[in-house]
């Protein structure tokens, strides 16, 4: 499917992972220039990409850049049990494949690539840099899941107790859990739009999806001083979902010579949908000034970095 309107084509179509599942894609560009850069978008837990991202999407392309997303398997209009993540290094690996084959297309091998991953998409944007570090040029993590808020997560007794039931009943619904669209939107017309989205999953985490999000965000915690490709890490000062002294510790500990920490006074976790129109700008007039200082052509800086990476890339084959 294809939809053209004066400033922005949208295209969507099906890919298969290596397990058989069909997976659904898309992607937003600009009609009336050449983009500036690449954009690939990382959606969160229960999410996907062509509603609920597609206002993030649109306002990047309206910037000047090229905006690819995915549904992660059993996400969105993705195969899969809804919500059902039986390993996150297969998840990332689908995404790996995909959105590395759209940066080595011949129109696109000279474009800076850029990743922006909400909450869960977060840890996927992180786990992508650590597999491949040199190929991507810079994340834009928003209320990354580098850990999950303590208030989120049942007591270490009743994890316990579930760890044993992995192997028996891994689909099920049982993990207790607060609702989780409830506190990451503040505006109540989006929470009701995220509710109404037939593609979002809703109700209680399955047993084995709980399990992988806490060993991958445990992980990532533990490993905050590995990450060494540019970075913007945004987050809202009343996060109830995703911990924000995390983010500050990252921004603290990070290999990363170009890093940058953007806290948001009285913001929730949904920063880029879920706040007030105005936070929303403030939001993104940070998100698009960091990109545009890292692609416009003629930018010394851009010039720089665009060699950096190619020679690092060419100096591997």
């Amino acid at each position: 499917m294809a939809i053209e309107t004066e400033d922005i084509k949208y295209e969507e179509s099906f890919i298969k992972n290596t397990r058989g599942f069909k997976l659904f894609t898309c992607r937003w560009l600009p009609t009336n220039r050449e983009p500036r850069a690449l954009v690939f978008l990382c959606h969160g837990y229960g999410m996907e990409c062509s509603i609920t991202m597609n206002s993030t999407a649109r306002r990047l392309v309206k910037a000047g850049f090229a905006v690819y997303g995915m549904d992660y398997e059993g996400h969105g209009k993705s195969d899969g049990l809804s919500a059902y993540i039986s390993n996150f290094d297969r998840l990332v690996d689908d995404v790996s494949t995909h959105y590395t084959a759209i940066c080595e297309r011949e129109e696109n091998k000279w474009k800076m690539r850029f990743m922006l991953g909400e909450s869960m998409g977060g840890a996927v944007v992180l786990l992508l840099g650590r597999k491949n570090p040199d190929f991507w040029d810079g994340a834009i993590l928003v209320a990354p899941m580098c850990k999950i808020a303590e208030e989120m997560k049942p007591s270490p007794f009743v994890i316990s107790i579930l760890t044993k039931l992995i192997s028996i009943i891994p689909k099920w619904k049982i993990i207790p859990s607060q609702d989780i669209i409830e506190i990451s939107y503040k505006e109540p017309e989006i929470r009701k739009q995220v509710r109404e989205n037939p593609l979002c999953s809703k109700g209680r985490p399955r047993l084995k999806t709980a399990y992988e999000l806490l060993r991958i965000s445990n992980d990532l915690e533990k490993r905050l001083q590995e990450v060494s490709l540019p970075f913007l890490v945004l987050h809202g000062d009343d996060d109830k979902v995703t911990d924000k002294a995390v983010s500050q510790e990252l921004y603290k500990v990070a290999l990363s010579a170009d890093k940058t920490l953007k806290l948001y006074p009285g913001m929730w976790h949904g920063l880029l949908t879920g706040e007030t129109p105005e936070n929303i700008e403030i939001v993104f007039a940070d998100v698009i000034s960091w990109l545009e200082k890292r692609s416009d052509y003629g930018n010394d800086r851009f010039e720089s970095e665009l060699k950096q990476r190619n020679d690092r890339l060419n100096f591997k084959k």
